[in-house]
């Protein structure tokens, strides 16, 4: 690392060093400035530790009188201050007014005579779902129970008490998981008791080098996350490649990811609220997603205001709005459009410098030229939510999403001018209905249909040799799932239920001179009947849910038992173990041709296993962690181990000697996820650190074990988030040793016009490093509305990463070098109107 890198790092490290030091500076423990105040004014406090352990403040000025430092205090601290004698004083806490109105989380509708309660004394709710409860102290434990929903348990301390709250209940369809960690890196991204990780984009806030919210980009902060070529379109969970990882949104399957082929996420986060991943110890209910899944859902309960937002950044404008139809339904329509048609920004020319790289958008022949290049994406999102009755729930979505790419080659033919055009598209049709029916108070159904269609298409006109050559990929799956929930009791419940999926594949590669068409189109059908357990103890202690699915493929005649496993326990009051354990399969994978397909810009194309020369795709997964959590302070360690059976070479991505090569394998992959977390207040600084040891197998191949192309060795993460009233901020250093690479041999680089190639993935890239920035402030308008500002710059010291090399004979007889950048530094700035 050179001197001004390592400059930079140590500036950041006293940057989040500062923030600690800025928290420090500005509050002081209370029992510190008590024990100051002994000193000053010659007095004796009296009180009980757990009443003052966990409060800090801003000390007092020395020039306040004792009776005015009181005062202060007990207005920062909700703590009484009684003189038993001249200089003795009691600490006692303050008693205080606690109101709130308690509606339904699903409906959006107010709960009447709902019973709250403290140690004490309690209340109802009146027929408004409003309540005070008088006395409190910020040390209780409000408890509220109802009827049909999940009794809530709420520490005082979370609670405002200059206003009223607004407390979600949530039906007790079933066992919902419960939130072991919250906050696990920052604001609103929680850990959940089942393994998985929540992302609650109503209480997120920014992380760095993001100015706006991004679905994909969020979750590759977490440890064990990472992507060999930072976009969303290409996240490797623990070794494995992206198509291994269920993307779903409500319940619908995406094989589209991501907008500027995979810059950003093609996934609205304004109408997006919540983002689950999974590791691993999915529920049986799911399929695919042999490496991870990424579940996306939207808001379930009915919106009874208007609401909205409009925004714009460098790279898109968006909108969405919440609209009520009456009391018994609701609308939500989000949208983005590219602003590349209206302006290029610094931000669009970045992003397409990034995608363009390799490609012949770059690098047409020496005779042709491009231009009128032009860079268009957009999508749009719909959902109609209605509840026919108390019992009732009906949900219809929409998406839509569109990436395009067209460009003119130019060339002189016979002393003529020749224009022909080249375009690339790529497309996501889809639609899901969800409808849910409440039984009784313990036995629910839902039922889930979706269909989705995926396009990807581009036409390559070759002026130089007079041919045009069309290439397609299509997929269109249409999914039904019938779901039983029955709870046995508050500790036991059970689901089971059927699932059927049916998939086809379409791939055309149509050159009109010399004709030549290849049409290729295949059909799957799955059925899979599955059952699941969930067992709680009484104080909610021990989680274990226990499931197991049987499918059974048709074309193949195959059958796949898979067994799955969660289990939390709780170890003490700041200790917890987890484990989790899998089997799955999936039946599609992306596979690469040629690395010039789609114009060299999106290679992949989507492949039906046919159990033959592509397998059913198996896995095998099982991870031990352990968590401490006290005071602010989180560490938390996971081990994991994993077996992936059913790759493919060409599903792999190797530009050496097996780019051409065509067989399957396994890869195994064990490591070690690290993270370390400290809270102050609303503010956090963590480090993260993953270790990952993953090999392929292939016994076909010469060499029959060597690294894996996804083999990230080692991932340091360090970062922090502050908040100064309502201004936020966030810096984040990422380091990750580079990606494997297969060298030529040094002194015969080609042997018989080819690259004469030396110990697979026997050598590494540079390391990986970048620092990110970014910033939001939220300004507070009339009415409720406000007015948000935000800046960021990825890679803000310009580092220049190299995310992959690959190599190419020459005339020369010589092996020529390509190097692929990552992004440079990149500015993006945003403005939002949020109104209610």
């Amino acid at each position: 690392m050179s001197k001004r890198l390592l400059v930079l790092v140590l500036l950041l490290f006293s940057f989040c060093i500062a923030s600690i030091n800025a928290q420090s500076e500005r509050d002081e423990p209370l029992t510190t400035i008590l024990e100051e105040l002994q000193e000053r004014f010659g007095v004796q406090f009296n009180y009980v530790s757990k009443l003052v352990d966990d409060i800090t403040l801003f000390a007092p000025e020395t020039t306040l009188s004792l009776q005015e430092t009181l005062d202060y205090l007990k207005s920062q601290t909700n703590l009484s201050f009684v003189f038993v004698s001249d200089n003795i004083i009691s600490l006692k806490e303050e008693r205080i007014l606690l109101c709130g109105n308690l509606i339904d989380m699903d409906t959006g509708e107010v709960l009447p005579y709902v019973a709250i309660q403290n140690s004490s004394t309690g209340t109802f709710a009146n027929e408004q779902g409003y309540f005070e409860l008088n006395g409190v102290k910020r040390s209780d434990i409000i408890q509220i129970r109802h009827m049909g929903y999940k009794p809530v348990s709420l520490n005082v301390a979370d609670l405002e008490t200059s206003r009223c709250n607004t407390i979600l209940l949530t039906p007790y369809h079933e066992k919902l998981a419960e939130i072991t960690v919250y906050d696990f890196l920052v604001r609103g991204l929680d850990k959940l008791d089942n393994g998985s990780y929540q992302l609650d984009f109503d209480r997120f806030r920014t992380l760095p080098g993001l100015v706006e919210d991004d679905v994909l980009l969020s979750l590759q902060a977490l440890p064990g996350i990472q992507s060999i070529d930072e976009t969303v379109s290409n996240i490797n969970i623990r070794g494995g490649s992206h198509d291994q990882n269920l993307i779903t949104w409500d319940g619908i399957k995406m094989y589209q990811s991501g907008h500027f082929f995979g810059l950003i996420s093609m996934y609205n986060p304004q109408i997006t609220q919540k983002v689950e991943l999974r590791k691993n110890g999915s529920s049986v209910s799911e399929t695919d997603g042999v490496s991870g899944t990424i579940a996306m859902k939207t808001d379930q309960f009915l919106n009874s205001e208007l609401k909205g937002s409009i925004g714009v950044n460098l790279i898109d404008a968006n909108g969405f709005i919440d609209a009520p139809i009456g009391k018994k339904a609701s609308f939500q329509i989000a949208s983005r459009k590219s602003l590349s048609n209206l302006v290029e920004t610094p931000t669009y020319d970045k992003y397409f410098e990034r995608i363009s790289q390799d490609t012949e958008l770059e690098n047409n022949s020496a005779s042709v030229t491009n231009t009128d290049i032009a860079f268009d994406f957009y999508d749009t999102s719909f959902r109609l939510l209605f509840n026919p009755s108390e019992r009732d729930q009906l949900r219809i979505n929409f998406i839509h999403t569109a990436n395009e790419v067209t460009f003119d080659e130019v060339a002189e033919v016979s002393g003529t001018q020749v224009f022909r055009q080249s375009n690339l598209d790529q497309t996501s049709l889809a639609e899901g209905l969800y409808y849910y029916r409440d039984w009784t108070e313990k036995l629910t159904t839902q039922i889930e249909i979706y269909n989705t269609d995926y396009k990807l298409k581009s036409i390559n006109s070759n002026i130089a040799a007079d041919q045009r050559f069309l290439q397609k990929n299509e997929v269109s799956e249409t999914g039904i799932k019938v779901k039983v929930l029955k709870s046995s009791s508050d500790y036991l419940n059970w689901t089971g239920g059927y699932h059927f999926v049916e998939t086809k594949v379409t791939n055309l590669d149509d050159v009109d001179d010399p004709v030549f068409i290849r049409l290729e189109g295949e059909v799957l059908r799955t059925h899979a009947l599955f059952t699941e357990m969930g067992l709680s103890s009484k104080n909610a202690a021990t989680q274990l849910n226990l499931g197991l699915r049987f499918n059974h493929l048709d074309e193949f005649d195959k059958q796949l038992w898979e067994p799955r496993m969660s289990f939390n326990q709780r170890l003490g009051q700041y200790f917890s173990l987890e484990f989790l354990g899998e089997f799955k399969h999936q039946s599609t994978s992306q596979v690469i041709n040629f690395q010039n397909d789609f114009l060299g810009i999106e290679k992949r194309r989507w492949q039906l296993s046919n159990n033959q020369s592509i397998p059913v795709i198996e896995s095998k997964q099982a991870s031990l962690g352990l968590s401490f959590n006290k005071k602010g302070w989180l560490l938390n360690a996971v081990s994991f181990y994993k077996n992936v059976n059913g790759v493919t070479t060409q599903s792999q991505g190797f530009q050496d000697r097996y780019e051409f090569v065509k067989t399957s394998g396994s890869y195994e992959s064990n490591g070690l996820d690290l993270l370390l977390r400290k809270q102050f207040r609303n503010n956090s600084i963590w480090l993260s650190y993953s270790y990952l040891n993953s090999d392929y197998v292939f016994d076909e191949l010469t060499e029959r074990r060597f690294p894996n192309n996804f083999d990230i060795t080692h991932a340091v993460n360090l970062a922090t988030n502050y908040a100064i009233d309502q201004l936020l901020l966030a810096v984040g250093l990422n380091w990750r040793t580079g990606k494997p690479l297969t060298l030529p041999e040094s002194d015969n680089q080609v042997l018989d016009d080819q690259i004469n190639y030396g110990q697979t993935n026997g050598n590494r890239l540079d390391d990986y490093f970048r620092v990110d920035i970014s910033g939001k402030y939220e300004f507070n308008l009339s009415h409720g509305n406000s007015l948000e500002v935000g800046v960021a710059v990825w890679n803000v010291l310009n580092r220049e990463n190299t995310i992959n090399t690959f190599y190419r004979p020459t005339l020369f007889g010589d092996a020529q070098k390509f190097d692929q950048s990552s992004l440079g530094v990149t500015p993006n700035a945003s403005l939002r109107l949020i109104f209610n």
